[in-house]
């Protein structure tokens, strides 16, 4: 896998680099602001990028808006956002439309090693890998039925799947059904989740976070 990491921390940079080396990726640039990050991935462009939040000058946002401009600019990398705290309204955006190859984790989940390394391949294949934390802040837990009890044994079963970043044809394979068969479950479970049709979200992603919400903190956990 090739990668390409942004934080203006000199020692986390070195040491998720030689994380990743020992794990057999390479890492072709590690810079510490996000018009560099930019201008790396525009002059030669990886699987994935890892992105801190807080970046100069103002270390406040400035990775998150370099991650959008990414997506857009170029949407077959994959994106890691790193960080200390939830920033709502932004990672609210990233998740807006096709959220393949997409994931947003706290820094303290970094140190679970494998966790991390399994993220970045789920995100380099057109997985996500979202943390609980973002889920909870992003997504308020209804006080109403609870809808995902409206969902058939499969329909529970295939958005478990979908939850851990598999996109249609793994789940087919996993599920051992057809893919049709699996995009029926998924549209299927979607319409009894009664998403909004009208948020400027993907109502997959929705779906995925609802299931996610709805987990105890350590069944979240990646």
């Amino acid at each position: 896998m090739r990668v390409i990491l942004a934080d203006d921390s000199v020692l986390l940079r070195e040491g998720l680099t030689r994380l990743l080396a020992d794990a057999g990726h390479d890492v072709v640039a590690a810079v510490g602001d996000g018009q560099a990050l930019l201008e790396a991935i525009a002059e030669n462009p990886p699987d994935v990028a890892v992105i801190d939040v807080r970046m100069p000058p103002a270390h406040t946002d400035e990775g998150l808006r370099a991650a959008l401009e990414i997506r857009t600019r170029h949407p077959g990398v994959g994106l890691l956002v790193l960080s200390q705290y939830v920033e709502k309204t932004y990672a609210a955006r990233l998740l807006a439309g096709d959220a393949e190859g997409l994931g947003y984790l706290l820094k303290d989940r970094i140190s679970e090693v494998a966790d991390f390394l399994d993220a970045l391949e789920r995100i380099r294949a057109g997985g996500t890998a979202f943390d609980p934390e973002v889920v909870r802040q992003l997504l308020t837990r209804t006080i109403h039925t609870d809808p995902l009890s409206r969902l058939s044994p499969r329909e529970t079963e295939v958005l478990r799947h979908l939850a851990q970043g598999y996109v249609n044809t793994a789940i087919a394979e996993r599920l051992h059904v057809s893919l049709s068969t699996v995009e029926k479950h998924i549209n299927s479970l979607i319409d009894k989740l009664e998403l909004p049709r009208d948020s400027g979200y993907s109502r997959r992603v929705l779906a995925i976070l609802r299931y996610l919400d709805n987990q105890e903190p350590s069944a979240t956990s990646m």
